[in-house]
């Protein structure tokens, strides 16, 4: 892969990124959990906690403001709804199967290949189509919150 600059997000859209790290590592945590052969039910609990308390408002957050921005025929916004109902009906399967390796590895796969669709196509995209003066105003909505997420499962939840 090439090195790529570093992309200059509109304020508005910051917030998402930052989230989209969070992202990101819970999808390196839920591999790193099943290559130290932890329990998948321990990290199933996790990655349901995690959804609930965080991804799941994320997606309402891009889709209330973000995604409703863009016409309903843009290709772009059709991509991200589509891949938010697969990753919303992969956990609606986690949670009757918690003990399916096979089902968190799809999980943390869908999950990275929607946050870097998101990152390098789809935020271009939107800062290109969303007026100045609507971006503006989706910054003000935005909650200014440190995301204090990981500090509630420290690392030892992944230790033996």
């Amino acid at each position: 892969m090439k090195d790529q600059p570093p992309i200059k997000r509109h304020q508005s859209l910051v917030s998402f990124s930052k989230d989209h790290h969070f992202g990101l590592l819970l999808v390196w945590k839920i591999r790193q959990g099943l290559n130290k052969s932890v329990s998948p039910d321990r990290i199933s609990d996790y990655v349901l906690y995690f959804f609930k308390e965080d991804l799941e408002k994320h997606f309402k957050a891009e889709e209330e403001l973000l995604f409703c921005k863009l016409p309903p025929e843009d290709i772009l916004r059709q991509r991200a709804e589509a891949e938010h109902r697969d990753i919303y009906n992969l956990i609606t399967r986690l949670t009757v199967q918690k003990q399916e390796t096979a089902l968190l590895k799809q999980f943390a796969d869908a999950l990275e290949k929607h946050i870097r669709f998101e990152e390098r196509e789809l935020f271009n995209h939107l800062q290109l189509h969303i007026p100045a003066n609507d971006l503006a105003t989706i910054a003000l909505r935005m909650p200014n919150d440190n995301k204090a997420i990981d500090k509630k499962w420290p690392d030892i939840f992944w230790q033996q």
